[in-house]
């Protein structure tokens, strides 16, 4: 078998799996709703896909229910753990796309106490959910901890830049 074509997409899959295992892509998007959506966007559809490539390429066990609705159930291969346990070990030095429609907008001249204001009030949102989340998550929970206060030190960056905004208008 050849060496499977692996992207962020796929690494989300395989990391959720481990987390949530069995699980249908139904699961998996549930579970990154409120997770690596926050840092990570992946649309609900490429979940269902990517479940599928990966187990064609023997990375998941895939079982489908034989009643009911008939729902797809995958759990990791031993291959799909050693994939996600060599992603997982090599550093990165690559950095986030920041994909922002305010800042975008605001480069092309939309008028900032119109946007600081909506901006603000939606990264206050952003915020409030991060921090409740992170009140859920035990104390121990490692890189799922450590990637909300990622999440909670943007959402305070992006406050801070707007109320910035909003007093010099």
């Amino acid at each position: 078998m050849s060496t499977p074509r692996l992207t962020e997409t796929s690494y989300i899959v395989l990391g959720l799996l481990e987390q949530a295992e069995p699980a249908t892509p139904y699961d998996l998007k549930q579970r990154a709703q409120f997770s690596t959506s926050f840092f990570w966007s992946v649309p609900h559809t490429q979940l269902y896909t990517e479940c599928a490539r990966l187990a064609k390429e023997g990375l998941l066990d895939e079982e489908q229910e034989q009643g009911g609705r008939r729902r797809r159930i995958y759990r990791l291969t031993a291959a799909g753990r050693e994939h996600l346990r060599s992603w997982r070990d090599e550093p990165t030095a690559e950095l986030y796309e920041l994909r922002d429609p305010g800042t975008l907008k605001l480069f092309f001249g939309a008028d900032p106490a119109k946007l600081a204001s909506s901006q603000l009030e939606a990264h206050i949102q952003r915020l409030h959910t991060l921090e409740r989340l992170c009140e859920e998550v035990p104390g121990d929970a490692g890189g799922e901890r450590l990637a909300l206060d990622v999440g909670i030190g943007h959402a305070r960056e992006f406050i801070r830049f707007w109320s910035s905004l909003l007093e010099r208008s």
